[in-house]
This record gives structure tokens, C-alpha cells and sequence, in this order.
């Protein structure tokens, strides 16, 4: 499954080259507790049919009993929902929760080409839209920017997809490209070893061959990019960590149990110059703990420390894998008594 907003600006860009009257809604400010955050876009056509999202369903609804046979030409509208306490329940908005939304009726299709086409390229491109006219400007950016409204135009930015690139071809692997697809990411696996690459199974998904340090300098790793270790092969991990953290990516991290992270500190500092400040976006234990056994089970804990650093959530200490196997290794009652448990994440 591709970027959201990207496959929502294709579908859109089908719709107009096909003739179909059609309207895009952006979120451009909310107060309160809401269900979408800003940014989130939504396309609908006329006959009804709808893709993307700027709340949980009724506000969708709503946007197609409205306007599914009366899409017209015109100046883009501003529109709230959730004012009043009736209207919150009616479009089934959290508590206090307000909503405004932009309309913008049959973009053009020309310059919706442009801008799908230049994100596939792997570009950013701030999207420009002049508000009492509707004209739209595309502008190639270098980093994130939040939506704004200044001189009379929304600006939101939109970016390509985010990324993974995972060195080892495994079970474990498999479990997580799959997460990491209907999330939104391009996945890319490397593997140089052939026996691992002969079993995969999960389509989408670019499988490269070569060794895993050469794979993550020719990536250009950006803040899109997660890159995660799980063959537990210092030959192959080791190298392309090492490459790594010479990027931007917003998530690096590697496999394997505390020892095994101790070791890996110990060796990257000995023998390839590192320091503990150079090795501090280095994570591992990797994933957040929910006493995770099996390698779906790993995937999930994984993907989900992925998300919070990706949306920017701090992860309380006792979610770490580490520190949370750290308080289970001594009992309450004893300081000296010792839990043996198993090292997986």
C-alpha cells in the first residue's frame, strides 16, 4: 500500500482526467480533541465515491449527502463541523472537538499531475492554494513544514513516502514489511544471503542483493527513513549500522537481546572508532515490550516503537524493552534473586 496522501492525489488525478467533477477536502485547523490531524486530506467524486479521511466516518458522510450531485466549478469554501455540543454528537466528534476544512472543487488536473508526479520522483512539494481563487502553486522543498495560512493561501506540504530498509531476510522480516506496507512505507530488504532470499514471500516489497553497508550509502537515508537490523550477523549488521548513523534517518536500530546490544557498544567503540555520544540513536533492545515472543508478535512491538518515533511520541522508560527486562530480572522481594527470561524483544 502506497503514501495515503499519495494514493488519495492519484485517485484524484484519475477521477479528472476522466472528466468526473470532483472536490478535495484538506483539515486546516482543528480545537480540541479531533479524530484527523491537520493536513489530512480527502477526495470525493461525484456519484459519491470517496477516498482518504478527515475524521472518523460521519464528517465523510456528511461531505457526500451534501455535495455528491452538486459538484461544481467555483471558489474553494471554508467549513466547520463541531461547534456546538449537537453538532460534535451528530458528526461523531470527540468532546469538544472542532473541525475546519477546506473544499476545493475539480482541481486541475494538469497541476495534480505535476505534484504526483514529482513525489514519486521522492521529491517534497509544498502545495499552494490561493483561497478566493483556487489557483495552485507547487514549490520543491527540502524539509517538513507544518500546514499554514499566510497571504491569503493554505500551504501544505506534501512529501514521499515514508521508508524502511531492513538488513536481513528473515521470518521476523517478513512479519514487519507487512506492518510497515499498510502503514505507508516503501519497503526495501537486503539480504546477500541467498537462503534467506529463497523463501521470500511477501509482495511489494524490493528485495536487493547486495551487502548491506553498500545498500544503506547508495539509500540516501533522509528523516523519512527507518533503518532496522535483524539478520544477527555482525558481518552484515555491524557495517550497515555503522553507515547508518551517518544519516538523517529518524530510526535506526538493531535486533537482538541486551548482551547482544552490550557487545555490539563494545565492538562498534573498539574497533571502528565510535564513542557512546556517537552510538546514541543506535537503538536496542528494539520494539516496545509486551512480553512478545513470537516473530509476529516481535514485528508488532517493533512497528509500533517505529510509529511513535515517526509521529513523535515519547515512549515512556518502561515501555523499553530494555529497562522494562531490567525490573523483571530482579523480584520486589529479593535483590539478588534473578528472573531468567528469554532475550527476544
Amino acid at each position: 500500500m502506497e503514501n495515503l496522501d499519495l494514493f488519495v492525489l492519484r485517485t484524484l488525478l484519475d477521477w479528472r482526467r476522466a472528466g468526473k467533477a470532483t472536490l478535495l477536502a484538506t483539515v486546516t485547523r482543528t480545537w480540541g480533541s479531533s479524530p484527523r490531524p491537520v493536513g489530512s486530506i480527502m477526495a470525493l467524486c461525484e456519484g459519491g465515491a470517496v477516498v482518504g479521511s478527515v475524521s472518523g466516518g460521519c464528517i465523510e458522510d456528511d461531505l457526500i449527502h451534501r455535495f455528491r450531485d452538486v459538484l461544481a466549478d467555483g471558489p474553494p469554501q471554508k467549513t466547520r463541523y463541531g461547534v456546538s455540543a449537537d453538532e460534535a454528537h451528530r458528526f461523531g466528534l470527540p468532546c469538544g472537538g472542532t473541525l475546519e476544512l477546506l473544499l476545493e472543487f475539480n482541481p486541475d488536473a494538469a497541476t495534480l499531475g505535476e505534484l504526483v508526479e514529482r513525489l514519486s520522483a521522492g521529491r517534497m512539494v509544498l502545495r499552494s492554494t490561493d483561497v478566493a481563487t483556487g489557483r495552485v502553486t507547487l514549490t520543491d522543498i527540502d524539509q517538513p513544514e507544518a500546514l499554514r495560512e499566510h497571504d491569503g493561501a493554505l500551504h501544505n506540504a506534501f512529501g514521499p513516502e515514508y521508508r524502511l530498509l531492513m538488513i536481513g531476510a528473515g521470518q521476523l522480516t517478513e512479519y514487519l514489511a507487512t506492518m510497515a506496507l499498510f502503514s505507508g512505507f516503501s519497503v526495501t530488504v537486503c539480504d546477500p544471503r541467498e537462503e534467506y532470499r529463497g523463501a521470500w514471500q511477501v509482495p511489494g516489497v524490493t528485495l536487493t542483493t547486495e551487502m548491506p553497508d553498500d545498500v544503506v550509502r547508495e539509500f540516501r537515508a533522509d528523516r523519512r527513513t527507518a533503518i532496522v537490523a535483524l539478520t544477527h550477523d555482525p558481518k552484515l549488521d555491524d557495517l550497515a549500522l555503522l553507515e547508518a548513523l551517518e544519516t538523517e534517518s529518524f530510526y535506526i536500530g538493531a535486533i537482538g537481546s541486551r548482551r547482544n546490544q552490550m557487545a555490539r557498544h563494545a565492538r562498534l567503540i573498539e574497533h571502528f572508532d565510535q564513542t557512546e555520544e556517537s552510538l546514541a540513536k543506535l537503538r536496542g533492545p528494539i520494539g516496545i515490550y509486551i512480553g512478545s515472543k513470537t516473530p509476529a508478535e516481535i514485528a508488532v512491538s517493533v512497528m509500533a516503537e517505529v510509529l511513535a518515533v515517526k509521529n513523535g511520541v515519547p515512549l515512556p522508560r518502561d515501555l523499553a524493552v530494555g529497562p522494562a527486562k531490567d525490573q523483571l530480572d530482579v523480584t520486589p522481594n529479593d535483590a539478588a534473586a534473578v528472573c531468567f527470561v528469554r532475550e527476544e524483544t
